[in-house]
């Protein structure tokens, strides 16, 4: 998998749904509206994760959750399969949120 190019980055970061970042890693929070919420959505993302064989690292405090994405494969940079599980977790919080 090669590392994408600076520019290719921020134009696909243009794209997403807060996700910010540069070529090393790109993150993005969520606040769900409870912590069941949270918990759930995390179980989500987690199944998108093992189907891709891709995992971010997510932090949990509460609501939130912190999601970061990079390729350690490819020397911890962020490469196409980092965005196409980003616009997944988008998904899966746009699910989320609008089921409230």
């Amino acid at each position: 998998m090669e590392p994408m190019e600076p520019a290719d980055v921020a134009d696909e970061l243009a794209r997403t749904d807060g996700w910010t970042g540069d070529i090393h890693a790109i993150t993005r929070a969520a606040t769900l509206p409870t912590f069941m919420a949270a918990i759930q959505t995390v179980d989500r993302i987690a199944v998108a994760a093992e189907e891709a064989d891709h995992h971010p690292d997510i932090d949990i405090r509460w609501r939130t959750l912190r999601l970061t994405l990079s390729t350690h494969a490819a020397g911890n940079r962020v490469t196409t399969r980092d965005l196409a599980l980003a616009h997944r977790i988008d998904e899966i919080v746009r699910l989320a949120t609008d089921n409230v």
